[in-house]
């Protein structure tokens, strides 16, 4: 039995829409009246209950269309007869909407094209540009259409959902180059006669407790993890402040988790706790210690307390440290990003905290 009720749509069934969207844009200049109805219902069948609703929204052919091409199968032809005449001559039926209304695409185009973004007179320029929207906005300018309509053109000219993506870079200085050859050379020169070199930064802070973390992990089939619904931090168990210390020679990473608040004091802390954990055993001749950071935080270049703090560890330890910040803007090159960071991320994926 194929039902035509409507319900909210969970990932699966909107990779079913978008499918059998893509087969009818492909099908519907081979296809012949018939023949288009009797694949529309061979899909609404195959999708089950809430088929009819689901192919009707992909292609626009009307419920009762749909639902006579699947009367039409599921009697193996007893209608063959009257379905034959049914198949229209080339050109006749109904017109499609952008012959019926020429001014529909550019209007459409007009109200999705990237250069009305900074158009303080585009009625949509605060709003997303869903479907709904688009539609809603065609009717107000006096077009008949549906949002399933506007999908459809969208997909003809070539559109389809996209997120942001970053790739723009901002205004940059000079000798940004020269920052991060000094940089490159620095870490050779030590590392070449044994010094260690280590990258350090803070990771995103945590919520502790059960709140939902982004990405997904196999569970048993309707079990998803139960998480708060508010990301409302609990004020006994705070926050989780990762620390983190990597090791460019070893290839080895540390971090430190703190739960009260990212200061200088801390992040000097956690170089004093790797350094007395792992780097003093590694590195027992180690006279010198490089440490590569980004420009801001509480390793910032301003942060007097940060360089208070790493002269203490310099007098305790007897170590001569150098710090090398990156230019601002440039913390992704940082290795602990890609080489530590990257992974814990990863492995979190999916978890509450």
């Amino acid at each position: 039995m194929v039902g035509d009720t409507t319900k909210d749509r969970g990932p699966a069934a909107n990779e079913a829409l978008e499918m059998i969207r893509k087969k009818h844009a492909m099908l519907r200049g081979v296809l012949d009246e018939r023949s288009e109805r009797w694949w529309a219902g061979s899909e609404a069948i195959a999708q089950g209950r809430g088929g009819v609703v689901l192919v009707h929204e992909a292609t626009g052919i009307s419920r009762s269309t749909l639902r006579r091409g699947i009367r039409e199968i599921e009697t193996r032809g007893a209608d063959r007869a009257e379905s034959d005449e049914r198949i229209r001559r080339p050109g006749a039926g109904r017109k499609r909407l952008v012959v019926n209304q020429p001014e529909l695409l550019p209007a459409l185009k007009r109200l999705v094209d990237p250069a009305t973004r900074g158009d303080p007179m585009s009625p949509l320029l605060w709003t997303s540009k869903s479907v709904e929207h688009l539609a809603s906005e065609l009717r107000r300018e006096g077009h008949k259409v549906s949002a399933t309509t506007v999908a459809l053109l969208l997909e003809e000219e070539g559109y389809s959902l996209q997120s942001n993506r970053k790739t723009l870079e901002g205004t940059s200085d000079p000798d940004r180059d020269g920052q991060f050859q000094h940089i490159a050379a620095q870490s050779a020169e030590f590392m070449n006669v044994g010094e260690p070199v280590i990258s350090v930064d803070t990771k995103k802070k945590e919520l502790l407790g059960p709140f939902r973390n982004g990405g997904r992990e196999y569970q048993p089939k309707n079990r998803p993890e139960r998480v708060l619904v508010h990301d409302f931090k609990d004020p006994e168990l705070g926050k989780a402040i990762p620390y983190g210390v990597y090791d460019l020679e070893r290839n080895a990473g540390w971090v430190n988790v703190g739960v009260d608040h990212d200061t200088a004091e801390f992040a000097v802390e956690s170089v004093r706790r790797w350094w007395s954990t792992m780097g003093a055993a590694v590195y027992p001749l180690a006279k010198r210690l490089l440490i590569t950071a980004d420009g801001g935080g509480s390793n910032g270049y301003r942060t007097r307390a940060w360089k208070f703090q790493l002269q203490q560890l310099a007098d305790e330890s007897g170590l001569e440290i150098t710090v090398c910040h990156f230019p601002p803007g440039t913390s992704k090159w940082n290795k602990i990003e890609h080489r530590l960071f990257c992974h814990i991320t990863h492995n979190w994926r999916g978890r509450p905290s």
